[in-house]
């Protein structure tokens, strides 16, 4: 049997923003769900953080996520098999109360993943771990030690693996501990990365500057093979635009319109052509638009660091610096408190 497995959704994301949903609902109108009906899926297993706010969700966001995603589903006789995420869990150390289990009870085709629990995808027994926690841990690791399962699907955390292409995550649960299993399929982490038997399946879209350049979308596994087929998503929200003295006349900003841009200045001989390129693409209606100017630090850095930093975004330009500073503190603590204050930083936006 083929089943559909997406990840991460983020329902909410951005203080419910009007412009992510709407780019949301472009992949699902055009990509996702074109995909499983042309592949007949009837089941879809959603591996956690379906929606984004583990405090709370706006109204609006839940009708939008039951309109254009749960609705249509039931519609379809499409069973989807929920995995609670740290971000659906209300409580970081237990996933009893989670959004999945309060807001969608009124769906006979959602079944809620809370705690490990082994459910079969055609004639496949899965393990499948929600998010390990103070409360369910002794629980998960004794039912990952004596099951008979050879595949595991979840939202894990394990450590030496990315959680976007700028930062390596050096903490969480040694690997070693699913290694028993023929295949571990995981969400949490938003980019796609593989060792040995372990494999992130990376979200359906970009949310943050950590996801530009980076491949999105969703997978088709076979239950009987055991393979995962790639559905990737084409639309960007994130762009980044180089001025290198760029005739504004020559220069096509209409493709960038409800996009976020980030234009890098790497050559400006004239201030009046530059504000005139900048004012093409405010014309033409993006979303919003950030300059970075002076990449050269005044000769700090050599060339090819310098373009280094011209990509990198904020959390991995604090993620460096951490690393590279002489404190005699666990720099993985401060890593993971700093990605957690800039994403609620970033929810406030």
């Amino acid at each position: 049997m083929k089943a559909a497995i997406i990840t991460d959704q983020h329902f909410g994301c951005r203080k419910n923003s009007k412009l992510f949903h709407d780019y949301f609902l472009q992949f699902y109108n055009d990509v996702f769900f074109p995909a499983i009906e042309r592949e007949n899926i009837k089941t879809i297993i959603d591996m956690g953080d379906t929606f984004d706010s583990r405090k709370g969700i706006d109204f609006s966001a839940l009708s939008w996520a039951k309109k254009h995603y749960y609705d249509r589903l039931a519609s379809m006789g499409v069973k989807v098999i929920t995995v609670v995420g740290n971000h659906t869990a209300y409580y970081k150390n237990t996933n009893e109360v989670n959004a999945i289990d309060l807001l969608l009870r009124e769906y006979e085709n959602v079944v809620v993943v809370s705690k490990p629990t082994e459910l079969k995808v055609g004639d496949l027994k899965v393990l499948f771990v929600p998010w390990i926690n103070q409360e369910n841990e002794k629980e998960t690791i004794e039912m990952i030690q004596v099951t008979k399962s050879t595949c595991v699907m979840g939202h894990l955390e394990l450590k030496g693996f990315n959680a976007n292409k700028f930062c390596v995550m050096e903490h969480g649960y040694e690997s070693k501990l699913f290694e028993k299993f023929d295949l571990v399929l995981s969400g949490h982490y938003h980019t796609r990365s593989q060792k040995e038997n372990v494999r992130y399946l990376g979200n359906p879209y970009e949310i943050y500057w950590t996801d530009v350049d980076d491949d999105r979308g969703f997978h088709f596994f076979d239950s009987k093979t055991l393979e995962l087929t790639t559905v990737n998503n084409p639309y960007k929200m994130f762009h980044k635009v180089f001025y290198e003295d760029t005739p504004h006349q020559t220069f096509d900003a209409t493709k960038y319109e409800g996009k976020i841009v980030k234009v890098i200045v790497r050559k400006k001989s004239d201030s009046k052509k530059f504000e005139k390129f900048v004012d093409k693409l405010y014309t033409s209606n993006i979303a919003e638009l950030k300059v970075v100017e002076n990449t050269d630090f005044g000769g700090y850095f050599t060339g090819e660091e310098t373009e280094s930093l011209e990509s990198e975004d904020t959390m991995s330009i604090l993620n460096r610096y951490i690393q590279d500073s002489e404190i005699d503190l666990d720099k993985s603590v401060i890593q993971g408190v700093m990605q957690e204050i800039y994403q609620e930083a970033c929810e406030m936006i």
